[in-house]
């Protein structure tokens, strides 16, 4: 009897044996193992099939837990004003999140998917969160540090909803504000533009010191994988036309488009995304030479590149026109994950159709999905892939909104104050029998947010989300005695009959995004300049601008009293009325030329011809006036 003991222990201690050898065989699930050690072991592990799904990015509107199963599928993005529901909690998002991932965790190898989503002033998309200036409000700070800050409070925004990924930041040079996406754009000058990288140790932690150049870091489950976009020139096209043509030789592109790559890669951002938009007539999206030969080859980028909505379907004109050859031109370009959005299975079928035909070569398929688990291993996905609820109270916190007040106030930049040099209107006094607060702008939370903001194209009223509106900020500002007057569009008479101590007056663009917002006139839309003309040409006034770049005004200056021009400052308007009744001065300070006339665009500061209204760096400056 006593051998049956024996034998049961041999029998026990081999299975160990064999577990232990397994256990060590997966080298991809231990984290101890060296980086590309476990993508080397991954990757010889995948089929075909398990390849190409990681290399798809899809829409959360066709996603499931089964979809993710069947298909392998490497990601999922939110579209802009892609929601789980409206008003949706950070538990909601978190559930979403989870039941996609737990499709994803359940297939044969377990590779988590990463969840992407468009985050570029803050977590914009989400209900409550908080909402900064846009870029080139930022840019008019000039300050890195409090563009890093900015980085890092969207990052814990958007892990308080359970996502690990954002398409931020946008490091596009614009250089003629007629285009839809100038207000992405921290400047015309690509130096502010390269110190503004300074978001991406904000969004992904601190490089460690050691790191070799273009490998891809993210601190932890505080911080998020960026995303530089648009790869490369999408500031410069033609006219501003958005998706359009950079006419431009290579050393302007290289010297203009391409140094805030230089610094993203350095900072060791985890993606870049292609732009829509040609270079010399190649589309961005099939150009090799730039993306693989420049970007992976001469830069060392070693994350991944990503391609744009629907990015590669636009390489043929119409759109889908030849998606086989799309497919071809995309992925042998040397882009990594197409963002599909919707089609997925037609993608999926294209791409392993041209794969085993040997038009695509396999070194190009394991390429890219060697950079795609590159990203995930180094973010900590396989270790914690599933959204936690102990940053839920991250969203909207009131330490984020405090950081967005400083943003605005920092950002705003004054063009004029009084009629005459020692004649300043600003800062206006808290003390006053009755004001006037007029204009379009003064009370819609959703202008002074501009696109981008909960829906794609953004959305007017106050029900959107929370914030301040400025009329808000200003009635919270003045002396308790003051009476506040507000009237959206006043005439002349009302004006003059009122007795008023002085007017704010709030105009601008209303929302835009991308190509809705290409605009060759960029004139104040009605009834913004009537405004102007009734109020200044009746009592002193302070004229606000909202917009997402520099519009036409020449025509006005002479009538106002005070300019000041705010961008797009985002939910926290109380800072505008920080710095309008003193208890901050103004220190912003022009990121973009202010033209004259849209007959002279386009003009960058150094351009022979440089006659602005106001130039490149111009801003005028108060000290506090806590007293009044």
């Amino acid at each position: 009897m006593a051998g049956t003991p024996i034998f049961l222990m041999g029998l026990l201690l081999s299975c160990f044996c064999i577990a232990i050898g397994e256990a060590e065989h997966i080298r991809y699930k231990d984290p101890k193992q060296p980086l590309n050690t476990r993508i080397k072991d991954l990757l010889s592990r995948m089929t075909l099939e398990e390849k190409i799904g990681q290399m798809v990015q899809i829409e959360r509107s066709v996603a499931s837990s089964e979809v993710m199963k069947k298909y392998f599928i490497g990601s999922i993005l939110s579209g802009g004003g892609s929601v789980p529901a409206q008003k949706a909690s950070p538990e909601a998002w978190i559930n979403m999140v989870n039941d996609f991932q737990n499709g994803s965790l359940s297939t044969r190898l377990g590779i988590p998917m990463i969840y992407g989503i468009d985050a570029v002033h803050g977590h914009n998309n989400v209900y409550k969160a908080t909402i900064f200036p846009h870029n080139i409000g930022l840019g008019a700070t000039r300050d890195p540090v409090l563009v890093k800050r900015i980085g890092a409070a969207t990052a814990l925004e958007a892990r308080a909803t359970g996502i690990p990924y954002v398409f931020a930041p946008c490091i596009a040079v614009c250089r003629d504000p007629r285009w839809g996406r100038c207000y992405e754009s921290y400047s015309e000058d690509h130096k502010i533009v390269q110190a503004m990288t300074e978001i991406i140790p904000g969004l992904q932690g601190e490089l460690p010191a050691n790191s070799r150049k273009g490998i891809p870091f993210v601190g932890g489950n505080k911080k998020v994988a960026a995303c530089a976009k648009h790869y490369v020139g999408d500031g410069g096209t033609t006219k501003g036309i958005n998706e359009n043509n950079t006419v431009i030789n290579r050393h302007g592109l290289l010297s203009i488009h391409m140094p805030g790559y230089y610094d993203s890669i350095i900072k060791g951002v985890a993606t870049i995304m292609v732009s829509y938009s040609s270079w010399n007539g190649v589309k961005m999206h099939a150009n090799r030479d730039l993306v693989s030969g420049f970007l992976k080859n001469t830069l060392h980028f070693r994350g991944f590149v990503i391609s744009d909505w629907e990015g590669i379907d636009r390489i043929t004109s119409p759109p889908h026109a030849n998606y086989s050859y799309s497919i071809q031109a995309g992925i042998n370009a040397g882009i990594d994950m197409v963002m599909v959005p919707y089609n997925y299975t037609e993608f999926i079928d294209g791409l392993t159709s041209l794969v085993k035909n040997g038009i695509i070569p396999m070194s190009r398929i394991d390429d890219a999905v060697k950079r795609i688990l590159r990203v995930k291993f180094v973010m900590g996905l396989f270790e914690e892939p599933l959204a936690d609820r102990s940053l839920v109270d991250q969203l909207g916190s009131k330490e984020h909104r405090e950081l967005a007040r400083e943003a605005v106030r920092r950002s705003l930049v004054l063009l004029k104050n009084g009629k005459s040099a020692d004649e300043p209107l600003l800062p206006l006094p808290k003390k006053a029998s009755k004001i006037l607060v007029a204009g379009s702008h003064a009370d819609n939370l959703g202008y002074q947010c501009g696109g981008w903001t909960i829906e794609w194209q953004g959305l007017s009223g106050n029900n959107l989300t929370e914030g301040t509106t400025i009329l808000s900020a200003i009635k919270n500002t003045v002396d308790p005695k003051t009476k506040v007057v507000y009237k959206e569009d006043p005439d002349a008479d009302f004006v003059k009959s009122n007795d008023f101590s002085y007017a704010i007056v709030v105009v601008g663009e209303h929302p835009y995004v991308e190509t809705f917002g290409d605009n060759l006139n960029l004139t104040v839309p009605d009834p913004g300049p009537r405004t102007i003309t009734n109020v200044c040409g009746s009592v002193k006034c302070v004229v606000i601008v909202i917009s997402g770049r520099p519009v036409v005004i020449q025509p006005y200056v002479p009538l106002m009293d005070a300019l000041v021009a705010a961008w797009l400052p985002g939910t926290e308007g109380q800072g505008v009325a920080d710095v309008l009744f003193g208890d901050h001065g103004f220190t912003g300070k022009l990121s973009r030329t202010w033209f004259k006339t849209v007959d002279q665009l386009p003009m960058n500061v150094g351009d022979a011809h440089y006659d602005p209204l106001f130039p490149f760096g111009y801003g005028l400056t108060t000290t506090p006036a806590n007293s009044n």
